[in-house]
């Protein structure tokens, strides 16, 4: 491989907003391949995946360099040393010592949050949380590539004839065992532009967050609110389930979003779902004891999502996820009201850590009698996948489901 000045400016560029100017690396990425469109597939693969790694390792590759702070150029020689990539001579690179990374690569005493690339306050709030061994084996996998998961979109078509069109495209995929409508890419590629997604066939979403729609137990005709919709994967998913019958009001505080959502039903044919911008607690009382299901994918620290979002560690702070439990247990308090006597409500987040899941719906029924919890679910990120939880509770009463 040979390394080649544009796209390696590109890469530096990309890390400097990144930490630099602290902005998301998934929109970092976009505009700066928008910005030369000369790159071809196995650039863009590049600048992305070069990226993307070493924001994953910034720790470790820092202290394999010894490099400053917002020293970029060091930092992506750190990453030809460890890939085996000649390095150009590049006035960048004139005081960088390969031999010196190659050294401190051979320590076997490196600390964990050193090896394992994680700021010292969440090494140990995961430690603390989940204990040394289950933190050591969920940080390392958090570390690991995403896999691209695809889902069938049931009002259009199943899995497998999905995948019979996928592969007539080139597309290659495989069934996850236990997973009715999940697709795993074998390789990395914008599914994006291919017509079986413009056709609304699939969606892109993890196999853990699959898991969340049919753990609500929704069956068709039924009134369901989804009230953290955000952008609507599991609100289609619950559309699909229900076979477009009854009726699924999907909220959020964001009207954006819910207008990503509408736009995303429509490729689906995805018929019954409203969406409803949550502006003021009015908006929650006014539907008090209105819904049959109701969804509650609350704000979380999406520590369980690291492996998708790895700068995500490096913008995470304390005082954030000690901020956003208590939104979660204002949402879980204000928001249950919604549901009808005799309904199922699913608590659910995309984090590891017990103080925002089952500590939280611990904390809820301790305040709520009337609610009890039927069954709840860990999803790890040693699992193969994202981690997730999601707590299914039963409030107590007599229901009549009703039709739309």
């Amino acid at each position: 491989m040979k390394m080649h000045r544009s796209t390696s400016e590109a890469v530096v560029t990309s890390l400097a907003m990144i930490f630099g100017e602290r902005r998301y690396a998934d929109k970092v990425i976009e505009k700066v391949l928008k910005q030369n469109p000369r790159w071809g597939a196995r650039d863009r693969r590049f600048i992305a995946e070069t990226t993307y790694d070493i924001v994953r390792w910034y720790r470790l590759y820092r202290f394999l360099s010894d490099a400053g702070q917002h020293d970029y150029w060091h930092l992506l020689a750190t990453w030809c040393v460890i890939h085996n990539v000649k390095l150009p001579p590049w006035q960048e690179f004139e005081r960088f010592s390969a031999q010196s990374v190659r050294k401190r690569q051979g320590m076997n005493n490196l600390e964990r949050k050193v090896r394992e690339s994680v700021p010292d306050w969440l090494d140990e709030r995961g430690e603390t949380e989940l204990g040394e061994e289950r933190w050591t084996k969920e940080l390392h996998a958090l570390n690991k590539e995403a896999p691209v998961v695809l889902r069938a979109n049931r009002l259009k078509v199943d899995s497998g004839s999905l995948q019979a069109q996928l592969a007539d495209l080139g597309v290659t995929t495989h069934p996850v065992p236990g997973f009715d409508d999940a697709l795993v890419l074998e390789t990395r590629q914008n599914v994006f532009s291919i017509p079986p997604f413009k056709e609304g066939l699939f969606e892109v979403q993890d196999a853990g967050s699959q898991l969340i729609a049919p753990f609500l137990r929704v069956e068709p005709g039924m009134r369901i609110i989804d009230a953290c919709a955000g952008a609507g994967g599991k609100t289609l998913h619950l559309a699909a389930l229900c076979q477009n019958k009854g009726r699924i009001i999907a909220m959020d505080t964001e009207a954006w979003k819910l207008e990503e959502l509408q736009r995303r039903a429509r490729r689906a044919g995805a018929s019954n779902i409203e969406t409803r911008v949550i502006t003021s607690a009015k908006v929650i009382k006014r539907l008090a004891e209105s819904a049959d299901r109701l969804l509650l994918d609350v704000p979380c620290s999406g520590m369980g999502v690291l492996k998708r979002n790895p700068d995500a560690k490096w913008k995470l702070s304390p005082e954030f996820v000690d901020g956003v439990r208590q939104i979660q247990q204002k949402i879980l308090s204000e928001y249950s009201r919604m549901l009808k006597p005799g309904g199922l409500l699913v608590y659910a987040t995309c984090s590891v850590l017990p103080s925002e899941n089952e500590q939280q719906v611990e904390q809820f029924l301790l305040q709520r009698p009337d609610f009890t919890l039927v069954e709840q679910r860990h999803v790890f990120p040693s699992d193969g996948f994202d981690g997730f939880y999601m707590a299914l509770l039963k409030k107590e009463g007599d229901q009549t489901s009703s039709a739309s």
